[in-house]
């Protein structure tokens, strides 16, 4: 094992809490900063000691949190993050040999690890528990992670096992790191037999030791549910499944007569289809399977034949339309009276999605225009037998379309008047002004104005209405009120106050707003000036940050949408305060003049759409000859 724990520019950015333009810059302009000890040259990394020293030197870290020392000794035992899994279940077992006195659920003995990792992996168990210990590492794992794992989007879970309902047996024959599983660990009274099975065998470990650590009793075992199945002859009360998309190689040619296709054989290109006759077979009476599945599949032509027959026999009793990519297949074992009608919902909103299944599932007069309707299934099986809900729901009821059009008509005009006033008239210079500025990074040294940048990613999830809101980048670009949530715990992101001027590096320009109200959170991206308003206008630094000089000079590289820059570069003009007040008025005006265009388009296309709606609905009048074409010059 690596015996010195090392870190990349961006793990020195999240320690320090700053952008990783910050790390460049100190490694550029201090001639101490710790050289690399390996890696490459676009990717060095760095001895931990050194870096927390030179840190601390520079008093940009008082103490390295316990929890980050863990997590970067365990990426040394790693070597390589690609066996960060295997060494991470190690430590997870380890964590229940230690602290729960429970048999790892792999059945083997934990794997060395070096002596200092397990003295800080045991102190981060005492300070805050071995389940919380181990799901901030796993957190850390599934973020570097990312393009390597497949992760069921995290919304999903909740509602899939809220769809599933009590189930003493549960099985998820494609488990990754547990998910599903864990989300029906809920307290329902009931002890639960929770099974899961991963062709990852580090990741089917990962799985069990989350499942132990939450108390549940789970067999989690590794291998290729379709090949070779753990569970034989296992009839489950609830099967959950995300199974691999489009995955080729699932074994279509030696499974050719494999009893479990009583649907029908699926096709070499549709496993999914595969995945849902899996679920089946495992299903005990009255058993229902909840199964992730690619929007495609519910009108490819290859599988009509097995839909059809998931239609006649009964098995298929729902789907629900999440997105334009994903879509929900509720399944239950067949009984002897097949339903006459299946349940489609095409909604995106979970309470929405599982109060609807809950109280309409058995209903064959259920319609909720717009939103879900029991569809018969005679009606399906046409020569497509297309089971996507759009296709099926009813149209939302049109008594309002009217109303609404009218409406949206009279706000769209007023918006177009106001819009018209806010466009700010400046007259041109009597003579040009010699161009005399100060850099950004000059009035943050003398006290004018502090810059704040979040760290360039971090634990962010949909939180509840009691967890903070953080403005994204995305946000900042649109022009909209915050739209994430910051992770539970997670102190290293910024407060937002009034008078914040919030920049974002977009497509090689500034997108600036300027906090009207205090409360978010500073969201990863995104720069926060605070100025102090006896020096400086906030409006008009805001309005100077936007010329094109100062993103020419400023943003050191786009590679995505949302780009970064070092806004230490920008200028600002030297002007009297009283000057910045009224450039700064102008400024505002045409922020203000910006977000009624945004509003505008908005409108103009909700308005287009309630047109065609009233005219097809017959709701709408045709126009007066006089105000349907325009005036003759």
């Amino acid at each position: 094992m690596q015996d010195e724990a090392t870190v990349s520019a961006a793990d020195i950015a999240r320690l320090a809490g700053v952008g990783r333009a910050a790390v460049s810059n100190w490694r550029r302009r201090h001639h101490d900063f710790p050289q690399p000890v390996g890696g490459t040259p676009t990717s060095p990394v760095f001895a931990l000691a050194d870096v927390e020293a030179w840190l601390r030197d520079q008093r940009k870290l008082d103490e390295l949190p316990l929890e980050e020392r863990v997590w970067q000794h365990l990426r040394a035992e790693a070597h390589d993050d690609l066996r960060i899994a295997e060494v991470l279940a190690d430590a997870g077992e380890l964590l229940l040999d230690h602290h729960t006195a429970t048999t790892p659920p792999s059945g083997r003995s934990p794997a060395p690890l070096s002596a200092e990792t397990v003295r800080a992996l045991t102190e981060l168990a005492a300070a805050r528990g071995a389940a919380e210990a181990f799901a901030f590492l796993f957190g850390r794992y599934r973020e570097t992670q990312a393009r390597r794992i497949s992760a069921t989007p995290p919304e999903i879970p909740a509602l899939m096992a809220a769809l599933a309902g009590d189930a003493r047996t549960v099985l998820d024959p494609a488990c990754g790191p547990g998910d599903l599983l864990l989300a029906m660990t809920g307290d329902t009274g009931e002890p639960r037999r929770l099974l899961g099975q991963d062709t990852d065998g580090d990741v089917a470990r990962l799985a069990a030791v989350r499942l132990t650590l939450l108390g549940a009793d789970p067999g989690v075992r590794e291998g290729d549910s379709l090949r070779r199945d753990a569970f034989p002859g296992v009839l489950a009360d609830a099967v959950l499944c995300d199974p691999p998309f489009h995955e080729r190689a699932w074994g279509h040619e030696e499974l050719r007569t494999d009893p479990r296709w009583e649907y029908g054989l699926p096709p070499r290109l549709e496993p999914e289809l595969a995945w849902v006759q899996h679920a089946l077979a495992h299903l005990g009476p009255g058993g229902r399977a909840v199964v992730l599945m690619p929007a495609v599949a519910a009108g490819r032509r290859p599988g009509r034949r097995i839909r059809a027959e998931l239609l006649r026999k009964g098995a298929l009793r729902g789907v629900v339309g999440l997105s334009a990519t994903h879509h929900l297949w509720l399944l239950r074992r067949p009984d002897d009276t097949p339903p006459a009608t299946v349940l489609m919902i095409d909604s995106s909103d979970p309470e929405t999605v599982a109060a609807t299944w809950r109280r309409h599932a058995d209903d064959p007069r259920h319609d909720d225009p717009g939103v879900s309707r029991a569809v018969p299934v005679i009606d399906l099986l046409d020569e497509e037998v297309d089971l996507t809900p759009s296709r099926h729901v009813s149209p939302a009821r049109p008594e309002h379309t009217a109303e609404r059009f009218t409406e949206t008509h009279d706000r769209l005009a007023a918006t177009l008047d106001r819009a018209g006033r806010l466009v700010p008239a400046l007259p041109p210079s009597a003579e040009h002004r010699e161009a005399r500025s100060i850099p950004l990074s000059e009035l943050a040294r003398i006290g004018y104005l502090t810059i704040h940048q979040a760290p360039m990613r971090g634990d962010t999830e949909d939180g509840g209405d009691g967890d903070p809101p953080l403005l994204t980048a995305e946000d900042v670009v649109e022009g909209r009120a915050p739209t994430g949530r910051a992770a539970r715990g997670d102190t290293r992101w910024i407060p937002i106050q009034a008078g914040d001027v919030l920049v974002a590096a977009v497509a090689r320009r500034f997108v600036v707003r300027v906090a009207e109200t205090g409360g978010p959170l500073l969201g990863p991206q995104l720069t926060l000036l605070r100025v102090d308003p006896r020096h400086l206008d906030p409006y008009f630094i805001a309005g100077v940050l936007r010329s094109s000089a100062n993103a020419r000079a400023s943003i050191v590289q786009s590679t995505g949408p949302i780009g970064r820059a070092d806004i230490r570069r920008a200028q600002v003009p030297r002007l009297p305060l009283e000057e910045q007040h009224r450039y700064g008025a102008a400024f505002r005006r045409m922020a203000e003049f910006e977000a009624a265009l945004r509003a505008t388009v908005a409108m103009g296309t909700e308005l287009a759409q309630l047109l065609a709606d009233g005219v097809a609905e017959g709701t709408l009048a045709p126009p007066d000859d006089e105000t349907s074409h325009p005036a003759n010059p």
